[in-house]
């Protein structure tokens, strides 16, 4: 049988890891200047603590994992012989594999409420899944780089959370569009425009813009069942580029006028230190998980046309759900399978990422060898990444693999070397060679 990996995942090879990793240590280290802590959550969860979380669209992507062993033996059977997989599935699933990182979250703080402090700020960098159909920078497994703070309404954190996305992306030399808006506005124009009832049908629709195009949301919004005037009603509002003209067009909902609030304290904040990266206001900007009640966030790329590359927002009752009432959070997440394709596509990785192994030691015969052994300890003793050829072969073969490896330095020991202890010492990338003692080999590579 041919090998073969499940659509949607990947593998990563020595050099892809080292790269994707670099990524991982840049959003970290801002995440701990910025005073978050880190945590992990199971891999699987409850299928309860995921479902009802994410929307309609969300919820079909949710991956489901069967009961173990003889999961059809408890199952509804009415269901089964209707092949209704929706009322069968709780009847042979009660875990599902994470979807994102924030409901994982959400559940962790309800349950470990006696050992966290409130505000409490927590990252957390590990795998999703999404039975998503895969495309270029769409997968079906991949990383979520999340960082939240729970228990405080301050506007201030969305201004923190904007400011880290804009660290990281310069440090990562992306240059990316900051793009904002508030729930609170959206439901603000669904009731300007008296379809209050069929808000998250609307949001669901908006936030599909950037793939069907102005006419494709219209006719979206139709088949839902709102009017074809007010659709068009509603898309006139989303090309409103300033709070104050917004103002003026929903001036008779509170709820859109307490969202417009929102984001002119979040810019007192914001507009007190300096951003690299272009921020915008883009009242199409829906993010459609339900859990959103105020400032959304997404990042998208100035120079690779890929969708968000990452995003986020304020939910203020996220725990409420799992027992534990007005408790407000705010959180973005980094996208790093696409910000590991756009980077990739403009070639920005540092040139050696991957090559990890500073020396490596070739030696000639049986007894070189057992010394080239006794010296690779003293070079890793000191901290030097260094490995030996584990046989004395010809040398052309030794110094292919050398090549092969990239690796910056050699040392050549044969019967010579091991009587004088001046070993040959060759920088690979000028053909420069000198003979040199270990612990003049080690100063020098240090």
């Amino acid at each position: 049988m041919k090998p073969g990996i499940p659509k949607g995942t990947r593998d990563f090879s020595p050099t892809e890891v080292a790269k994707r990793n670099y990524i991982f240590e840049s959003i970290k280290k801002v995440f701990e200047i910025y005073g978050y802590v880190p945590i992990e959550t199971p891999v699987m969860e409850n299928l309860s603590t995921l479902t009802g979380k994410y929307g309609e669209e969300g919820e079909k992507l949710l991956f489901k994992i069967l009961n173990n062993g003889d999961f059809l033996a408890k199952a509804n059977t009415e269901a089964l012989d209707q092949k209704n997989s929706t009322a069968l599935i709780s009847s042979i699933s009660d875990r599902g594999l994470r979807y994102d990182l924030t409901v994982p979250f959400a559940r962790y703080v309800t349950m470990h409420l006696n050992d966290i402090h409130f505000p409490f700020k927590r990252y957390q960098i590990q795998q999703v899944w999404r039975a998503d159909r895969p495309q270029r920078g769409r997968y079906r497994e991949f990383y979520q780089c999340d960082v939240d703070v729970i228990g405080s309404d301050s506007l201030m954190y969305e201004a923190e959370l904007v400011k880290i996305f804009d660290e990281v992306f310069s440090d990562l030399g992306l240059g990316v569009t900051i793009k904002v808006n508030n729930r609170k506005i959206l439901y603000g124009i669904a009731e300007t425009c008296g379809i209050e009832e069929s808000f998250h049908d609307m949001t669901s629709s908006i936030d599909k813009l950037d793939k069907l195009g102005q006419e494709g949301v219209i006719d979206d919004l139709v088949k839902k069942g709102i009017d074809l005037a007010i659709a068009k009603e509603i898309l006139d509002i989303l090309k409103i580029k300033s709070l104050d003209d917004l103002e003026l067009r929903i001036t008779k909902s509170e709820v859109g006028l307490t969202g417009i609030a929102e984001l002119r304290t979040f810019h007192k904040y914001l507009d007190l230190i300096k951003t690299n990266n272009k921020l915008e206001l883009d009242l199409s900007l829906a993010r459609g998980l339900n859990y959103y009640t105020g400032c959304i966030i997404e990042v998208v790329s100035n120079d690779v046309k890929i969708g968000s590359i990452g995003g986020g927002g304020r939910y203020d009752d996220l725990t409420g759900v799992f027992g534990l009432k007005d408790v407000s959070g705010v959180g973005i997440s980094f996208g790093a399978a696409r910000i590991y394709d756009v980077m990739e596509e403009l070639n920005l990785f540092p040139e050696n990422i991957g090559e990890k192994l500073k020396v490596l030691l070739i030696a000639l015969d049986d007894s070189s060898h057992l010394y080239a052994f006794e010296c690779l300890s003293q070079l890793r003793k000191a901290g030097i990444s260094a490995d030996l050829y584990p046989d004395p072969v010809k040398l052309n073969k030794q110094m292919k693999y050398a090549n092969a490896l990239h690796v910056p330095y050699t040392i050549l020991i044969g019967s010579e070397e091991k009587e004088s202890g001046l070993l040959g010492l060759k920088d690979m990338k000028s053909g420069e060679q000198q003979k040199m003692k270990i612990s003049d080999i080690i100063s020098t590579l240090l």
